[in-house]
Parts: C-alpha cells; sequence; structure tokens
C-alpha cells in the first residue's frame, strides 16, 4: 500500500467521469477511471494501490445487481461508493449511495473519512 490515496472512478457517461476525475485530482488523490464495470476489473488487476471505488450502479457493460455482487463478493477489502440516479432509498446496496445528482464536495467527504485526512 502507498501514501497516494488512490480512487477508481467507474462512470459510462464521459462528462461525469472525466470532471469527477479531475476534480479528484485537484483534491490531492491519485485517480484510475473506467467506463464500465470490465474496464474497472482491469484496472484492479492492474493497479493494487487502488483502495477506493466510486461507482456508477446502471451501466450497460457489467453494472447493475451483478456489479454490485461481484464488488460486494471480490473487493470486500476495499471501500465502495455507489453513485445512481436510478436507484431510490429502499434499494437494499450494501455500500453507500450517492443519489445523482450529487455534489461532489459530499463524495469528497466521504473520501476523506476512509483516508483518515
Amino acid at each position: 500500500m502507498t501514501d497516494e490515496k488512490a480512487i477508481l472512478v467507474v462512470e459510462d457517461e464521459d462528462a461525469i467521469r472525466l470532471t469527477l476525475r479531475d476534480y479528484l485530482i485537484r483534491k490531492g488523490y491519485k485517480v484510475f477511471v473506467a467506463s464500465d464495470g470490465v474496464g474497472a476489473i482491469k484496472q484492479l488487476l492492474d493497479n493494487s494501490e487502488i483502495q477506493v471505488i466510486v461507482t456508477d450502479y446502471r451501466m450497460d457493460i457489467l453494472g447493475g445487481d451483478y456489479w454490485v455482487k461481484f464488488l460486494d463478493h471480490y473487493c470486500s477489502d476495499l471501500d465502495i461508493f455507489i453513485t445512481s440516479g436510478f436507484l431510490r432509498p429502499e434499494f437494499p446496496i450494501p455500500f453507500r449511495v450517492f443519489y445523482k445528482p450529487y455534489d461532489y464536495s459530499d463524495l469528497e467527504s466521504a473520501l476523506s473519512e476512509v483516508f483518515h485526512t
């Protein structure tokens, strides 16, 4: 584990993925990106320093319930945040959910808690 605060952002909407990446980089995080669950798995295999995953729930390729099940089963050692414009509070998700549209500063506050900064 490195001293860098490494985050994987998984988001299929280019504008959101890239603006969130840029925002988090400005806040001092090392950021990896993927546009779907398959790309995220590749990033996880290639970058063992990733400590947190911030991921959209609904994506065309490996998204939704199967993606959440994958994360819960295979990534239990990581902190995971789900973002979604689709989910509602009554849907059972084992991770903290940020409902779109959300404020990036709220997400960054949660990340600060994880990294104790």
